[in-house]
């Protein structure tokens, strides 16, 4: 697919390191993505980090012109898809904020409903996960998909190739296998999960890895087995 006839992508939050480590894996796949953040100057600050990581590590050029900074409205008002990368502490405030440009888009909610300091423990919300709270604050116009809650940035940003799956939640079939092609360009293997109220079970996992992360001094993910053909 030419890069031309890809969706262009917004990261919401992107400056951390899950969002620039996505951003790497989308522009060196060809897609055009645009950084987001409250701030304009810290998305444009993360995207100058980026270019210069990517240079350092002898990436095209061309690919380094294909992300770009903007503040979080415009950001998702320039995407076709939209990624929200921000803790769970300001998830529903920036998707009030970007609600009008979400209308009739794709979102990817990879928010953890993490409750510092016990991020070890599961503390899923009443709504039952942070993807349902995404879909009931922007309704069935907006196709909410949750995915990446259990991927590593430390492995996203280092750009190697790893061993880990993306459970891949949303009530349109169709907008799961769109972000599935996303995982797959992110050098990962993404797998229909059902509905949008089992991402439940991926959020949950993240403070599982958590704690085999620090017991075992590693930056775990998970795989799904027996599906090798």
């Amino acid at each position: 697919m030419e890069q031309s006839t890809k969706p262009r992508l917004a990261i919401l939050g992107g400056t951390g390191d899950l969002g620039t480590g996505l951003a790497r894996r989308w522009v060196q796949a060809g897609y055009h993505v645009v950084i987001g953040s409250r701030q304009a100057e810290k998305a444009a600050a993360a995207v100058a980090d980026l270019r210069a990581v990517m240079a350092e590590r002898n990436i095209d050029v061309e690919a380094v012109d294909t992300v770009e900074a903007a503040e979080n409205l415009q950001a998702a008002e320039a995407a076709d898809i939209v990624v929200l990368t921000v803790p769970f502490a300001h998830q529903a405030s920036t998707l009030e904020q970007v609600k009008p440009a979400l209308l009739g888009k794709i979102l990817i909610d990879v928010t953890v409903p993490l409750v510092p300091p016990k991020v070890a423990r599961v503390q899923l919300p009443s709504e039952g996960s942070a993807g349902q709270i995404a879909q009931n604050l922007l309704g069935e116009e907006v196709k909410v998909v949750s995915a990446f809650q259990n991927v590593a940035a430390h492995h996203l940003k280092e750009g190697h190739s790893f061993d880990c799956d993306v459970l891949v939640s949303g009530n349109s079939k169709e907008a799961r296998q769109q972000v599935i092609t996303l995982v797959e360009a992110a050098g990962l293997r993404g797998f229909h999960a059902g509905m949008i109220s089992n991402a439940a079970a991926a959020e949950a996992l993240t403070s599982v890895l958590i704690t085999i992360n620090k017991q075992y001094g590693a930056h775990a993910g998970i795989r799904i087995t027996g599906l090798d053909h």
